[in-house]
């Protein structure tokens, strides 16, 4: 019987399994609006975002753990050690990116955050505890969820065209939510028998195998279009991530009153999530003392947040966006903010910080951010990408050292998890002004 390869029949050594063309491409079809020479391409690509995504869920409940192990008072340094690296990595990938082609560039990466988990993995293994590791991997582990995620778009970005991007991202974007969603999963079963140490290895051999999925997207691309991709740069690589650039963004933002309004809306978001997490890193410890319980704890968090995530994202997002507007939307997130605090204020429970956390988190990523980034639809392009790399980089990361700062400041006063969840209350109110302006402008702009 004629079956069909994950790369092209007569690439066969490529192929990780083989399947019935004309039965899998008839359900295939049915889901995603697919032709059959893109059908290996999307399976490789949704396995490649599976990959990294889960690699970095697996990851992300440890990170939360030596937060919480190294305590409220040392998050502003690590908060402002991200910001720092921030700053200094992003203008290095794009001189990297500038320079070497996807063929090693993109191995590159991957291979240098395997080899940072493996020695993570050895420095366990050699008596190093968390507590001594948290600053290193705190800051690592975020500068790795910012560059596994925007390496990948850059290469998909790459590998199809504008028309093909509209028909198969949705698919593929669904492979990131199923690791996203595995990722967490795993951790919460398998850290009782596999330990912290073993869950450092899965994640770098789920990035090991991203970067086979790499490579069979070329070994594809150069088959059907008969030219190798591979000996070319990110097209995405350009003078976006220059020092210059990141000057001409802030002199963009300067000069406009919606991209400022834009930062405040940003800063607002950024410095309640760490507040939040700073509470976190307070309460959770006094009700969870045991770290593995603690780890299970935060991977079933993530997962929680994942699922709710995507059936929002499925079934809610895309009819609330277009029937109520972008002004709703973007005041969605501080009236449940300010409910938030105040119910957390009252009632400062372990079950009320989680539920208010799932529900803030899920929001931001299934409704806020859709909202906030069709804010840009109305800016011209070049003002677009220039003051949108300043916003996700140096404004995000500047709201989320604040916030830390003051979350520190406020405990070393003597103010109790309660008292500051009321301190928080005149934020959410700017927030929501902030919103609102946003929403009516971008609505003027649309005129």
């Amino acid at each position: 019987m004629k079956k069909w390869s994950l790369v092209k029949p007569r690439l066969k050594h490529y192929s990780v399994f083989s399947l019935h063309s004309q039965s899998f491409h008839r359900i295939l079809t049915r889901v995603v609006d697919v032709n059959t020479r893109e059908i290996p391409a999307l399976l490789w690509s949704f396995a490649y975002f599976f990959c990294v995504l889960a690699a970095y869920y697996i990851v992300r409940p440890v990170r939360d753990e030596m937060g919480v192990l190294a305590g409220i008072h040392k998050l502003p340094g690590f908060f402002f050690m991200v910001f720092l690296t921030m700053l200094a990595v992003v203008p290095l990938f794009g001189w990297a990116a500038s320079r070497l082609t996807i063929r090693r560039l993109l191995p590159t990466i991957y291979g240098f955050f395997v080899l940072n988990l493996v020695g993570f993995f050895i420095a366990l293994q050699a008596g190093s505890n968390l507590t001594t590791l948290a600053p290193v991997f705190f800051v690592w582990v975020s500068v790795f969820n910012l560059f596994v995620v925007s390496v990948f778009w850059s290469f998909m970005a790459d590998i199809f065209s504008t028309d093909g991007a509209r028909r198969l991202f949705g698919f593929i974007s669904a492979g990131g939510s199923l690791g996203a969603i595995s990722g967490p999963l795993f951790t919460a079963i398998a850290v009782k028998g596999l330990g912290v140490t073993s869950l450092l290895l899965v994640s770098s051999a789920l990035l090991l195998m991203a970067v086979v999925c790499i490579f069979a997207l070329l070994v594809w691309y150069r088959t059907c279009h008969g030219e190798d991709l591979g000996a070319k740069h990110l097209a995405s690589s350009a003078s976006s991530d220059s020092p210059a650039s990141l000057w001409v963004g802030l002199v963009r933002i300067a000069h406009s009153r919606y991209l400022q309004a834009i930062c405040v809306y940003l800063v607002c978001y950024s410095i309640l999530s760490t507040f939040l997490y700073s509470q976190q890193t307070i309460l959770i410890p006094q009700v969870v003392p045991d770290s593995e319980d603690r780890l299970r704890l935060f991977a079933s968090f993530d997962l929680v947040v994942n699922t709710l995530t995507i059936c929002i994202q499925l079934f809610v997002t895309g009819r609330l966006l277009p029937s109520l507007g972008v002004t709703v939307m973007l005041m969605a997130m501080p009236i449940l903010n300010f409910v938030g605090f105040g119910v957390f204020g009252i009632l400062t429970i372990l079950p009320v910080l989680l539920g208010f956390g799932i529900l803030r988190r899920a929001g931001e990523f299934s409704i806020a951010k859709p909202a906030r980034e069709t804010l840009f639809t109305v800016v011209p392009r070049v003002e677009k990408y220039q003051a949108k790399n300043v916003i996700d980089t140096v404004v995000h990361r500047g709201g989320d050292v604040t916030g830390t700062w003051v979350g520190s400041a406020l405990h070393n006063l003597g103010l109790s998890i309660s008292q500051m969840s009321f301190v928080a209350l005149p934020i959410v109110l700017v927030w929501l002004l902030t919103g609102r302006f946003l929403g009516r402008r971008h609505e003027k702009y649309q005129v």
